[in-house]
């Protein structure tokens, strides 16, 4: 073969060849959780619709497999729905949960309908107004969207036990605990004078002896429990769970 065929057959090589990948990038390492911004301006409206498609999981799970009715419901925010381990916390108890992730309270109260009412539950307990006072709404705000979650409970129920976990500091919130205390401290003053509600006290769950807060009860966020988080936080809870009528 003289070179000239030798040129023209090594061109029909290379265009024929496949193209060689090029390298997959490797992936940076996870940065640090940033802090969530603070302050922020009072929102001028709520979207309720956009959780309408966790609220329809939630009711095609049922018509898969309806709850009993009677168990303990946990409802509120993502500290709720990742509390995978609830069932074992509280064995022998039948519970619940019904949280979604960014969730705020006037979510739960919205869709009480879909996702409390047809539970029939024995006892309430609810976690969540973190959402609430980082997407801007002021703790007066928050507060009266809590006491309208009680309004509406007892619509249903007269007499429904119905408990609030209160806010816990962490290190992505860290300028907003002071607001969350604030939220703390209304809710349990006001709760002291009605009628089958209780407050649980879980300001000093994520704090050193030093008063700071400890981030090895957390996971990569900062934000979230993870399990050793959890332990406490079902510690906590307990006592309430053991003592229900």
């Amino acid at each position: 073969m003289n070179s000239l065929a030798s040129l023209r057959l090594l061109a029909l090589l290379l265009l024929t060849a496949p193209l060689a990948h090029p390298q997959e990038a490797v992936a940076p390492a996870k940065a640090p959780s940033a802090p969530d911004l603070w302050p922020k301006p009072k929102p001028t409206r709520h979207v309720f619709a956009k959780w309408e498609s966790a609220i329809a999981k939630f009711e095609a799970a049922d018509k898969e497999a309806p709850p009993a009715k009677g168990s303990v419901l946990f409802v509120g925010s993502s500290t709720i729905v990742r509390w995978k381990t609830l069932a074992e916390d509280f064995a022998g108890v039948p519970v619940l949960n019904r949280g979604f992730g960014g969730n705020q309270i006037k979510d739960s109260t919205q869709y009480a309908g879909r996702m409390i009412f047809p539970y029939a539950p024995r006892a309430i307990f609810l976690r969540a107004g973190g959402n609430d006072i980082n997407a801007g709404w002021p703790v007066a705000d928050v507060f009266a969207d809590f006491k309208a979650f009680v309004a509406t409970m007892r619509t249903q129920w007269s007499t429904i036990p119905i408990y609030y976990i209160g806010l816990s500091p962490t290190i992505k919130r860290l300028a907003q605990i002071e607001v969350g205390n604030q939220l703390n401290d209304l809710i349990s003053a006001w709760m002291k004078d009605q009628p089958g509600l209780t407050y649980i006290d879980t300001r000093d769950l994520t704090l050193d002896k030093d008063g700071q807060v400890r981030p090895e009860l957390f996971v990569a966020d900062m934000l979230h429990f993870n399990e050793a988080g959890y332990k406490l936080l079902a510690e906590r809870v307990r006592p309430f769970i053991s003592a229900l009528p």
